[in-house]
């Protein structure tokens, strides 16, 4: 009586534990599998002469976005259906922007506690 109750406590403890590294196993997988993706995505994506620098919200589904494509920098009216250009810029215009594509300085450390302040302030 004794020995059939330990058996099938190391029976459920062995279930337990079949479980969890299976889930370990599963979650690792997953992961692989996105970072595999991620990484063909990346990939694919390098190879693009085209660059997102700066993007603006002006309404709800429009943005203006700075756009480097080659060597030449764009502005572009993205709505939800339609993407106008705005017209070419300047490296100057660009370097007046202050954006990642020219050597403007940019500040290192930005702290979320004075973006926060700035934005509960309006």
């Amino acid at each position: 009586m004794l020995l059939s109750s330990t058996s099938k406590r190391f029976d459920s403890i062995g279930q337990l534990l079949t479980t969890i590294l299976i889930f370990i196993f599963v979650l690792a997988l997953t992961y692989f599998a996105t970072k595999l993706t991620a990484g063909l995505q990346k990939g694919r994506l390098a190879g693009s002469h085209v660059e997102i620098l700066e993007t603006y919200k002006i309404a709800q589904t429009k943005y203006i976005q700075v756009v480097k494509i080659g060597k030449k920098y764009f502005s572009y009216v993205v709505c939800k259906d339609t993407v106008t250009l705005l017209g070419e810029l300047t490296e100057d215009d660009i370097a007046a922007l202050g954006t990642k594509g020219t050597e403007a300085e940019q500040p290192d450390n930005i702290r979320f506690k004075d973006i926060f302040d700035k934005f509960r302030r309006q």
